[in-house]
């Protein structure tokens, strides 16, 4: 395994792969390096001598600048340097692009559900949520009513645990509490004998509907129309309270805008009109058995990937993200993007840095300026707010390598492959075009997957150096582990392991198209991710407006 790498031939820091003493001497391409200091695995050193606000790259972008003196072998930090990126000119440009060669992949398929819009899911749920937070309960009432009696319910796998320990503890065993062995029971998917077509009932609740602004509501039923509408679902209860500021009819536009003459179930239930919680559920458990017996006809069929749409995230990253997991996502996108079906990019705070390249990239002039002018309006409303793109680096990615917005950013980037970019879309838009969209997000986690989903991803690739539990109600989140040390550790959450890139025992197209055949499997339904199994449901809407 080599002890460290240059990411790319224009770059003038290097990684630590491992840990480096200080003194140590390692050697790259004919050059040795003289370390001044003890380098942490995934940090950077100076492969020269920075002058103070000398311009620092890596990725082969502009990525930081010098705050004071670093000598050659000296490690880059927080303390030394600061973020910087190349400012964004939308230029004419015509991007040539060579796509990998995927034609062992041409005739290869996935079991999907398939709508009559023409879209397939790779899942078959039924959905229940609220248009105002007023009824959160309400959904509640109705996940405790029907998960158990159709066979939805996962007995937690710390119940026995619980009974073990308390009988530890009633016969005086306190001593040897904490040295006892408790191993968890296998979690395994729930299958619903009475519809064991239908991967499950979900609920989603969240905060929104009423005492923001009007645009806030409008986006959040943009939102819940992405998910009504989603290939992975057959059908949807929605509970309203009936004077919220997200209108029903709002969700109606909202779900004709997105999918016109759209023919599946859905039933809107006002409380208000009515009347009390019992007349509310009756009718509510009603049809949503009733929808629940004509989802269960629906059957998995073999279908081209073409049919995929894939979402790209990452949270969590560490210094290893942009050098394993990101380049494997772009290495499998490009190749999806050939054979015809669509990716997602989002999280605009993390493409700050990057920008040009994706705007050279884009199919034409107004789709790169449509760009630009979303990165522009977000960054002004961050810098509004007391806050920049230069502060998204949290304090695990800073600890684990990423120091500046701008490093971070080019490393996420790499899960958008190569490809041209044929459609920027502002939240809670939907992706239509095959190919490369991105999806204007917050970086954060769980409101950009929940984007992601609402846009039509189907499965997101979530890569990961630090773990995370993310998951989302209605698609598979595939987590993919920037390291080995991660994959082994946090195995309960991991689902793909990337670490042999670092340890040179696997090329980023080995991993691609190692990532692509488990891609079909979970699309299938043949493989349960650890989100799914977990049944980590994490669903969070994006507020940019106040509250009134």
């Amino acid at each position: 395994m080599n002890k460290i790498v240059k990411v790319h031939p224009g770059d003038d820091v290097i990684v630590a792969l491992t840990d480096l003493e200080a003194g140590e001497e390692v050697e790259l391409d004919g050059e040795t390096y003289t370390l001044t200091e003890a380098i942490p695995a995934k940090h950077k050193f100076a492969a020269h001598t920075f002058a103070p606000g000398e311009e620092i790259h890596m990725y082969g972008v502009l990525v930081g600048k010098a705050q004071s003196e670093i000598r050659r072998g000296s490690w880059l930090t927080t303390f030394n340097t600061k973020h910087a990126a190349t400012p964004l000119a939308v230029r004419e440009s015509r991007y040539d692009w060579t796509p990998p060669d995927v034609s062992k992949y041409a005739q290869a398929t996935f079991k999907g559900f398939q709508r009559s819009d023409g879209s397939v899911g790779t899942a078959n749920y039924w959905l229940v949520v609220p248009l105002v937070f007023c009824e959160n309960r309400n959904v509640g009432i109705l996940k405790e009513a029907l998960t158990r009696a159709l066979g939805y319910e996962v007995a937690t796998p710390y119940q026995h645990k619980v009974e073990k320990i308390l009988a530890m503890l009633q016969s005086g065993q306190d001593d040897l509490l904490l040295g006892e062995e408790m191993p968890l029971v296998t979690k395994t998917k729930p299958v619903s004998p009475v519809f064991p077509n239908v991967d499950g009932i979900k609920f989603i609740t969240h905060q929104m509907g009423c005492g923001g602004t009007r645009q806030d509501a409008r986006a959040l039923c943009g939102l819940l129309a992405g998910y009504i509408t989603h290939p992975n679902v057959a059908g949807a209860t929605v509970l309203s309270l009936g004077c919220q500021n997200a209108e029903e009819t709002t969700l109606r536009e909202e779900i004709e805008k997105r999918a016109p003459g759209f023919d599946r179930p859905v039933h809107i239930l006002n409380h208000q009109t009515l009347g009390n919680e019992e007349q509310v559920m009756d009718l509510a458990l009603k049809q949503t058995l009733l929808g629940l017996k004509e989802a269960n006809r629906c059957e998995r069929t073999e279908v081209p990937l073409s049919k995929l749409c894939v979402g790209l995230e990452c949270g969590g990253s560490d210094g290893f993200s942009g050098i394993s997991a990101n380049p494997t996502l772009g290495y499998f996108s490009d190749m999806l993007v050939a054979l015809g079906g669509k990716v997602i990019l989002s999280e605009f705070p993390e493409l700050c840095g990057v920008e040009q390249n994706l705007a050279d990239r884009c199919v034409d002039r107004p789709t790169a300026e449509h760009f630009a002018h979303l990165m522009a309006t977000y960054s002004q409303r961050a810098t509004a707010a007391g806050s920049g793109f230069d502060m998204n680096p949290s304090p695990g990615n800073i600890k684990d390598g990423l120091i500046t917005d701008a490093i971070k950013s080019a490393g996420a980037a790499k899960k958008g492959g190569t490809s041209p970019v044929v459609d920027v879309v502002d939240y809670p838009g939907k992706a239509t075009k095959p190919g490369l969209t991105l999806l204007c997000t917050p970086g954060n986690d769980v409101e950009s997957t929940t984007a992601e989903v609402g846009a039509g991803a189907t499965v997101v690739l979530f890569t990961t150096g630090l773990g995370t539990p993310t998951g989302n109600p209605i698609a598979p989140i595939v987590k993919v582990a920037s390291n080995t040390r991660l994959y082994n550790k946090m195995n309960d959450i991991m689902d793909f392991d990337t670490g042999a890139i670092i340890e040179g025992r696997e090329s980023i197209a080995a991993a691609g198209e190692r990532l692509l055949n488990y891609v079909i499997s979970v699309a299938s339904g043949e493989t349960s991710v650890k989100a799914v199994l977990n049944q980590q449901d994490d669903f969070i809407p994006w507020k940019r407006g106040v509250s009134l």
